[in-house]
């Protein structure tokens, strides 16, 4: 059983040399999370990653790039904070930390009740095409009788 401390391992934000504690450091950190989220093979990473410890040369193994490529791909998630390193020697192993993700979570979330305006929007017009299919299931004549009624009414508004 896996315990919810081993899996999601959040840490409190420290001063990191490259972003620092100045106004808008959490700006800086942000965009380090989404500059590193914007690569797939860095996402990739990160879905290996998910759960696992890996050495690097595991990490690669699926990459068609060198292992060297592979660890500049790290080496940006370790600045965005989202992979800790630990090293025995010559030996890496990576792991995944949640909590930038988290943060970029946050911040994500404010924009969700846009998201929602158009899903209610959605849900409204399905709602009326229902009501319409409904309608014309029940009442087929009707609807055509009333189609009928309305391109007369247009042609002879027309003219």
């Amino acid at each position: 059983m896996v315990s919810i401390g081993s899996t999601l391992r959040v840490v409190p934000k420290t001063v990191d040399a490259a972003v620092g504690d100045a106004p808008g450091a959490d700006d800086a950190r942000l965009d380090l999370v989404f500059q590193a989220l914007s690569d797939p093979i860095r996402r990739r990473i990160l879905q290996r990653l998910d759960g696992q410890a890996l050495l690097v040369s595991e990490l690669a193994n699926p990459f068609d790039i060198s292992l060297q490529g592979v660890s500049r791909h790290i080496q940006v998630l370790v600045r965005a904070g989202l992979v800790q390193q630990e090293r025995s020697g010559r030996i890496s192993r990576c792991s995944l930390d949640v909590g930038p993700l988290l943060d970029a979570a946050v911040w994500l979330n404010r924009y969700t009740k846009y998201w929602q305006e158009q899903f209610d929007v959605l849900a409204a017009t399905l709602a009326q095409i229902d009501e319409r299919r409904a309608a014309e299931t029940v009442h087929p004549t009707r609807a055509a009788v009333g189609t009928r009624r309305q391109a007369i009414h247009l042609r002879r508004s027309r003219g």
